[in-house]
């Protein structure tokens, strides 16, 4: 990832909100124990949640493979939940990003020997997936426990679309 993109990353974390509007479209699309998890995230979080879910609507429509566009924009707006608010600071995930590209023996060894914010970082997808099961939502927890996973061939279609959403994001 280019530094510009990691630059703009910071400028929107550090000026995200969510206005009454992100919130009439996140009330039309998660239920109120979906909510409740959503709004677990901080508030850069949630605000990158909307644009890859604003950005996954976009992307259904250019796409011709039925995708199923409730489903993607649920996943999409809580595809980073494994990460509440607290859990990994701005700050934190400054240190996170540049540890693991300079450093990344060291930020393993960290890691292991229990760095929190590293775990977090590295696994928010598996832990997301975990908290969207005890909800029931088994189909939107596989989708988002591999958002971050190497591609392969076979992905589903879904899966395509929110790595692309994301990473737009």
């Amino acid at each position: 990832m280019s530094v510009l993109k990691r630059i703009m990353q910071f400028v929107r974390a550090v000026t995200a909100r969510v206005t009454v509007e992100d919130g009439k479209y996140i009330s039309a699309h998660l239920n109120a124990e979906e909510q409740k998890i959503f709004f677990a995230m901080s508030i850069a979080d949630q605000a990158h949640s909307l644009r890859t879910a604003y950005k996954v609507e976009r992307l259904v429509i250019e796409d011709k493979r039925g995708v199923d566009k409730e489903f993607l924009i649920r996943c999409a707006l809580l595809h980073d939940t494994g990460r509440c608010a607290g859990d990994l600071t701005i700050r934190g995930k400054i240190f996170v990003v540049l540890i693991t590209k300079f450093a990344p023996k060291f930020a393993e060894r960290l890691e292991i020997n229990g760095n929190r914010e590293l775990y977090i970082y590295h696994y928010h997808a598996e832990i997301g997936a975990r908290q969207l099961q005890q909800i029931g939502l088994f189909k939107e927890a596989k989708i988002i426990a591999k958002h971050h996973a190497p591609p392969k061939p076979d992905d589903p279609p879904e899966l395509k679309l929110l790595r692309l959403a994301d990473n737009a994001s």
